[in-house]
């Protein structure tokens, strides 16, 4: 702690470090005397706090920014979104005509929600500390770092997006606030996310009364998270891509960054989590000994719809698949005994989803799985059967010849009518085992590295990486990070960290592998193009555009430069 503590004192500028789920609630406090009534009352607070918890919803599985769960995912290699059509075909359209995105329409839009919940959590803050007499001070310091938690976590996504933002410690009423650097923006939300990880509980020191709720644990996690994506940008972008004097983070600052992520990460892995052998059961059971912070849902109140989203088709419940998942990601998840799968080797091609790395099995449904009692058949004219992309805009069946299996409850057999409840992990070890391996690799740590990563592979009972070179054990930390955390909405922005999404995501097709049988019964696979057209993306887009609306409200802002 002393250390993330001396490192960032020495990142932060002067002014900027300054002193869940469940309820549906956002109390708006209007004047003084709910402001008074609200802070003078501990139940009032704490239902107000249950409210500002409700940000974490905005995220869930992967659905932001268009609104579909895993849309990000959709975006890149590892999933094909089904339809053609206006609407429920957007994230295609994105994929292929990131000229859609516009300082008018920037589709990737948070700015407006992100400053409301910030200004929201700073009013809860002033609030506590001039309002709430009868707290103590350490009363008051556990809500502000719960606070601080949330607002670090708002503040991430907007910084992230746009690298340059607004940045507001404290309420304020001016309305005229310029941007802040992209090193500034980074720092101010590693501060609150240490503010957080010093004054929080652990997971273990909360118990049940605490669940839900921001721990010590969550804190240093998004911290790593954090600090890992701001040593990406000083690494990786060096002002290749935007000549805006506001964005980027200097090349010579990035080892500072990824010491406080290893640090993060690695104050997480002395409290005791581990990681399930199970890998398909932990993401329906919210209790595994992995899950760092969750969002819980309960029915009938708080549920979502990510079942009926992506399971295979089930003519009672008239639902499609609306993502699926793209060979180039079915080829990702090694044998079993650590081959690299092949279709050019005989013995693989004969029965390709044998003896795979059991996390596939977790991650995809393909032909021949059992899923809710039936043994699906994704080939043409089975039970799931394939269909071309394009030649229906909104298809119930598969474009690629494989289905979502993560995340999807298998007892849940009536979602169309009561929807689905299944948690969603905001952050688990498994990623902060990632994030320590880059961190340290990057630092030169090649051993520490390697030993993390070793154990990701080792819950699926695989050998350890082979991987020697610093440029190795990358390719091994970037092929861990699409297998374990696959439609878990990462991967769009690991390629946008590491500059990389240029050179993957343009001139892309994904594709699928179409399963026909012929006359004598036997499987016959043929690889077909998914996509019909190149996806594309802008280097502009690394730095999403600010809304024009914003700009226009506020004289102090300004566009940043290339849009």
């Amino acid at each position: 702690m002393k250390r993330i503590y001396s490192t960032l004192k020495c990142l932060l500028v002067g002014g900027l470090l300054v002193a869940s789920q469940g309820c549906e609630i956002d109390l708006e406090l209007d004047d003084r005397y709910t402001e008074l009534t609200i802070y003078q009352n501990p139940e009032s607070i704490d239902l107000y706090m249950a409210g500002m918890y409700n940000e974490f919803h905005t995220f869930k599985f992967g659905q932001f920014p268009i609104g579909y769960d895993n849309a990000t995912d959709g975006l890149t290699d590892i999933m094909k979104y089904t339809s053609s059509a206006e609407g429920n075909g957007s994230v295609n359209r994105l994929a292929f005509e990131p000229q859609r995105v516009s300082a008018a329409s920037p589709n990737f839009n948070y700015w407006n929600s992100g400053y409301n919940r910030i200004r929201r959590l700073n009013e809860l803050m002033y609030g506590i500390n001039n309002y709430a007499d009868g707290l103590t001070a350490e009363q008051k310091t556990l809500y502000e770092a719960e606070a601080r938690f949330i607002r670090g976590y708002v503040y991430f996504w907007l910084v992230k997006l746009h690298g340059s933002v607004v940045l507001l410690p404290e309420l304020t009423s001016e309305p005229n606030n310029p941007r802040a650097s992209e090193e500034e923006s980074w720092n101010f939300v590693l501060a609150d996310f240490a503010f957080a990880a010093e004054h929080l509980p652990t997971k273990a020191e909360g118990g049940a009364a605490w669940r839900g709720r921001a721990t010590k644990d969550a804190a240093y996690a998004l911290m790593a998270r954090a600090a890992l994506y701001a040593g990406s940008i000083a690494e990786y972008d060096n002002k290749q891509f935007n000549n805006d004097p506001l964005t980027g983070v200097p090349a010579a600052k990035k080892n500072e960054y990824y010491q406080i992520a290893a640090d993060a990460a690695g104050e997480v892995m002395k409290m005791g989590y581990s990681l399930p052998k199970d890998f398909t059961g932990m993401f329906t059971n919210p209790n595994n000994s992995e899950a760092i912070f969750s969002v819980d849902y309960q029915r009938p109140g708080v549920t979502h719809t990510y079942d009926s989203r992506f399971s295979p088709p089930v003519a009672a419940a008239s639902n499609r698949a609306e993502g699926v998942p793209t060979a180039e990601l079915v080829e990702e998840f090694e044998m079993a005994n650590g081959e690299e799968f092949s279709w050019s080797n005989p013995a693989h091609a004969a029965a390709p989803y044998a003896n795979r790395d059991p996390r596939f099995y977790g991650t995809v449904l393909y032909n021949g799985a059992v899923w809710q009692g039936r043994t699906l058949e994704t080939f043409v004219g089975g039970n799931v059967g394939f269909v071309e992309y394009g030649t229906d805009a909104n298809p119930s069946n598969t474009v690629t010849g494989y289905y979502v299996r993560k995340y999807l409850d298998p007892t849940n057999t009536t979602f169309a009518q009561n929807r689905s409840a299944q948690s969603w992990m905001v952050i688990r070890y498994a990623e902060v085992l990632l994030i320590y391996a880059e961190a340290q690799l990057k630092l030169g740590n090649l051993s520490e590295a390697r030993n993390a990563i070793n154990q990701v592979r080792g819950r699926a009972d695989l050998p350890n990486t082979q991987a020697q070179t610093a440029a190795d054990l990358m390719e091994a930390i970037e092929h861990e990070r699409i297998v374990e955390l696959a439609f878990e909405g990462h991967r769009y922005w690991d390629l946008r960290r590491w500059r990389k999404a240029h050179t993957v995501l343009n001139n892309l097709r994904v594709h699928g592998d179409k399963i026909t049988k012929n006359a004598a019964g036997d499987l016959q696979y043929q690889r077909v193009d998914a996509d019909k057209q190149d996806r594309r993306f802008l280097s502009q887009m690394y730095y999403i555009p600010l809304p024009q609306g914003e700009i226009a409200n506020n004289r102090a802002l300004t566009q940043i430069q290339g849009w």
